[in-house]
């Protein structure tokens, strides 16, 4: 498929494509889906409001042919859609995607993670945000243990997939598990990333006194490790990395709060029904599953994402104040994806 490469108003290409399969997740993590608010009545998206596989698949390829090469599989919870590995050698087979990975509470994996690893997956992104039982049963909001998530992190390992952990650290809730965390995975030879806590979404009740800084968690690192700079591996990578001396194991930050990559941001996002969001932090999303089911051709889909990543000029994180966070309309996690 021939590429034809797009810029928004601040020169940044689309290379990047998010796409959450799936509203519902079997965790009510208090950062991303607090169980007071997504409880036993709450009514998450009817099977018809998803996208199918095959309309997926469809767009995807249309955003590979705009300059996508990267894409994550996010939720909710994605292993909770059915038949999962389907999509994925759907979307893997796509000409140009150069990678393919999938964020995850890793639950599932045990069952899935050969089955995603033959289908084309390449990578997995799973979520741990303490190493004590009793706490992480806490944050998850299901009284759940971190077996079951370390369990899945073995497996994915068997199957051969690239694994790194994410671990949001909330002030007063996790961050006396940032040591901890840190050893367990230099020991283990896996990757963390710490994620700064974001203004995601209206139910977390975020403020900016919860959040714990990258500055704030690299200079408690440094007091145990010895670690050296890592530059990006190329343009537009999120995380900010290092590496303790004397191995290959790296450590990274995801500083969307404290240290804006706005400038560097090539991502876009395709929501669980099918909207087109252009920042983690625009809650004004851009319809095109009704435009596609109402018989919009390649060419047609093409000209509007063209047209809605023309017209991007999105920020946040350059401009995040009190204000801005407490007025701007917002889009819950679960909806777009992490």
């Amino acid at each position: 498929m021939e590429k034809t490469i797009i810029n928004d108003k601040l020169n940044r290409p689309l290379r990047d494509l998010r796409i959450s399969v799936i509203d519902r997740c079997n965790f009510r993590c208090q950062y991303c889906m607090p169980a007071d608010q997504f409880g036993s009545d709450f009514e998450f998206l009817p099977r018809s409001a998803l996208l199918t596989y095959e309309e997926i698949e469809r767009l995807a390829k249309i955003f590979v042919s705009l300059g996508v090469k990267k894409i994550r599989l996010t939720g909710g919870e994605p292993l909770l859609r059915r038949d999962l590995p389907v999509l994925v050698e759907k979307v893997s087979s796509i000409q140009g995607i150069e990678d393919i990975g999938l964020t995850t509470n890793g639950v599932l994996l045990p069952k899935l993670a050969q089955k995603l690893k033959d289908a084309g997956l390449k990578r997995v992104n799973i979520s741990l945000d303490s190493l004590n039982d009793e706490l992480f049963g806490k944050i998850n909001g299901r009284g759940i243990g971190t077996g079951p998530v370390l369990d899945g992190i073995q497996a994915a390992k068997q199957a051969g997939l690239g694994i790194k952990l994410n671990m949001v650290v909330k002030k007063g809730l996790n961050d006396s598990e940032i040591i901890p965390m840190a050893s367990f995975c230099k020991e283990n030879g896996l990757e963390l990333r710490y994620i700064e806590y974001m203004d995601v979404g209206s139910t977390n009740g975020w403020k900016m006194d919860d959040v714990v800084t990258k500055k704030e968690i690299y200079h408690l690192l440094k007091e145990h490790f010895e670690m050296d700079p890592v530059g990006p591996a190329y343009f537009g990578e999120v995380a900010k990395h290092y590496r303790y001396k004397d191995t290959d194991v790296n450590v990274g930050f995801i500083t969307s709060v404290s240290e804006s990559f706005c400038s560097s941001c090539t991502r876009a996002r395709l929501s669980a029904n099918g909207q087109i969001f252009t920042c983690l932090f625009n809650g004004n999303g851009h319809d095109i599953r009704n435009f596609m089911r109402n018989g919009a051709t390649d060419e047609e889909i093409t000209a509007r994402i063209t047209g809605i990543w023309n017209n991007r000029t999105d920020r946040y994180s350059d401009e995040r104040t009190a204000e801005t966070n407490k007025n701007r309309k917002k889009i819950e996690m679960s909806y777009i994806g992490g």
